[in-house]
This record gives C-alpha cells, structure tokens and sequence, in this order.
C-alpha cells in the first residue's frame, strides 16, 4: 500500500522532471532563435555585399564568374544552416528520450515492488494469479525495450541518411558552381 509520503514523493519527482524537460524545451528554442538570429544577420550582409558586386559588374562574363563564386558558399552554408539546426532539434529531442526512458524504467520498478510486496500477502492459492501477474508485467518490459531498441535505430538511420544528403547536396553544388 502506497503511504502519503510515497505520493508526495512522486508528486515532486514529477515536477521537477517537468521544469526540467520544461528547461530543456526552452534552451533548444533559444538555441534555434540564436542560428536564425545570426543566420539572418549573415544573410542581410551578403546580400548586401552581393548587390554591391552586381552593381560593379561590366560585362555577361564578370556576371558569369560572380555567380559562379556566389554558388558554392550559399549551397555550404545552406547545409551547415541544416546541420546545426537538425543537431539542436535532436540534443532536445535525446533529452527528452533519456527522461521518459528513466521515468519509464522508474515506475516498472515501483509497479514489480508492489506486485512482489502484493505477492508475499496474497492468500495460499493465489501464485499461478500471481505468476502470470510477474509473466504479464515481464513481457510487457520486453514490449517495451524492443519499442525503444526499434525507434533508436529509425532514429540513428534518419540521421545517417540526412547526413548523408547534406553532403551529397553539397558536393552537388561544387561542380556545378564550377562548371557556370
């Protein structure tokens, strides 16, 4: 039987998992207004800078040349823009993953405690109850695993594929800046 002290103690245990995945949430969303900030800020620059060149060019080969140099780096830092941005959004994200896992594998420790305390009152008769109680709460804990062990590889196969396209995007970019 859970005691006042045992539900206040998770209460709060509760909470500060909130605030702290709260904490998280927001210093991802500051991370993401930082890039944008800066990432604006360098663009209104170049542009800049870039008007400027086009104003100054005399002739289609000057306006070839420029293009050609202007490709490359926008291509570079569109892909470096992406990187940055996807490792905020997954830094957030695997915060988010270790804290349920943790309240997750928590609370299967306190529900397998009080089915074992359940256990040890339970009326003569009552073990093959009892055992499929264990054997349910068992497989259910595989369930689970084999849930996460799942999503962990999506997760680590969707990350090697978006580097994998940033690169090759990149690459992309470079003959064909070259060829202009």
């Amino acid at each position: 039987m859970l005691t006042v002290e045992q539900i206040l103690a998770a209460q709060k245990a509760n909470v500060e998992t909130l605030l702290g995945l709260t904490s998280k949430a927001f210093e991802g969303v500051e991370k993401i207004v930082e890039l944008n900030l800066s990432a604006s800020k360098a663009a209104l620059n170049e542009t800049g800078e870039n008007a400027k060149a086009l104003l100054s060019v005399k002739d289609a080969q000057e306006l070839i040349a420029l293009q050609q140099t202007l490709l490359q780096p926008l291509a570079e830092k569109t892909a470096a823009y992406s990187r940055h941005l996807y490792e905020i959004a997954t830094s957030t994200s695997s915060e988010f993953t270790k804290a349920v896992e943790s309240q997750a594998a928590e609370a299967q420790e306190k529900f397998v405690s009080l089915i074992d305390a359940a256990s040890k009152n339970a009326p003569a008769g009552s073990e093959s109850a009892v055992a499929v109680m264990k054997s349910a709460v068992a497989a259910a804990n595989n369930a689970l695993e084999s849930v996460q062990k799942a999503v962990k590889q999506a997760t680590e196969v969707a990350e090697s594929n978006f580097k994998t396209v940033t690169a090759t995007a990149t690459a992309a970019t470079k003959p064909a800046a070259k060829k202009r």
